[in-house]
């Protein structure tokens, strides 16, 4: 039995489109089964890297990436930029474990590691928007030592993800980072923040050094929260008004 010109292209058999679908098929089927080989082999509780943030969704705390579902996490974590990721987090680690003798011992000229210099100073305000009636937070954190060309960072962190306190599933918290300073972090209802550009609000005032930011918690639905009475018994009249 012969085979037509379109068989032999289906089958990689000539150079041209068909070759380049069939190695385009090869790969996403490769990157099919590492995603399968992952998902029975790799336990998530135990990545230091995998975060479930507030909205659902999952992050990459190391490549400060957002993903869908946990197939696409572990399907990035097989990825060429995650394992680069990996290989220079190792290298700072061993790098910073070696001590103050190896970095003067070191050819090149550099800074040396900058200590702790303490929890900075910062204010807290509660307010409510007279429009929509939401409440929100502002955050007003001081950096006057922050190290040169860096700027604060925040991440939201779930009340089972941190280890300083018993979780409550009530509460959720914001961790602000910025070297020199230790990290802080604020313990805020777990309730669902507004994303809207107008609603949600961060700065950093380089002239100043304080960064801002600024939190808008959405609106529960009328009613929710509270259940009707229970009906009457039989035979007796609802009360009145």
């Amino acid at each position: 039995m012969g085979f037509s010109d379109a068989d032999m292209m289906g089958r990689g058999g000539k150079t041209g489109s068909g070759r380049m679908s069939s190695e385009s098929q090869e790969n996403q089927m490769r990157r099919e089964r590492l995603r399968k080989l992952a998902l029975e082999t790799i336990d998530l509780n135990k990545d230091p890297y995998f975060m479930r943030n507030h909205l659902g969704t999952y992050e990459c705390k190391l490549c400060l990436t957002i993903h869908t579902n946990e197939g696409n996490y572990l399907a990035h974590t097989q990825g060429k930029r995650h394992q680069q990721n990996i290989a220079r987090r190792i290298a700072k680690d061993a790098y910073e474990s070696a001590g103050p003798q190896a970095a003067m011992g070191a050819a090149k000229p550099g800074r040396a590691k900058t200590a702790k210099v303490g929890r900075p100073g910062y204010r807290v305000t509660k307010q409510m928007d007279p429009e929509t009636k939401q409440h929100s937070l502002l955050f007003l954190i001081d950096y006057p030592e922050i190290e040169e060309g860096l700027q604060p960072r925040h991440r939201f962190m779930s009340a089972y993800e941190q280890r300083v306190e018993p979780a409550d599933r009530n509460y959720q918290y914001i961790i602000v980072a910025a070297e020199p300073y230790e990290n802080i972090a604020f313990k805020v209802p777990n309730r669902e923040i507004d994303t809207n550009a107008s609603k949600f609000f961060t700065n950093w005032d380089r002239d100043n050094l304080t960064f801002t930011l600024q939190i808008h918690f959405k609106n529960k639905p009328e009613g929710q929260g509270m259940r009707p009475p229970p009906p009457p018994p039989p035979g007796m009249p609802p009360p009145s008004h």
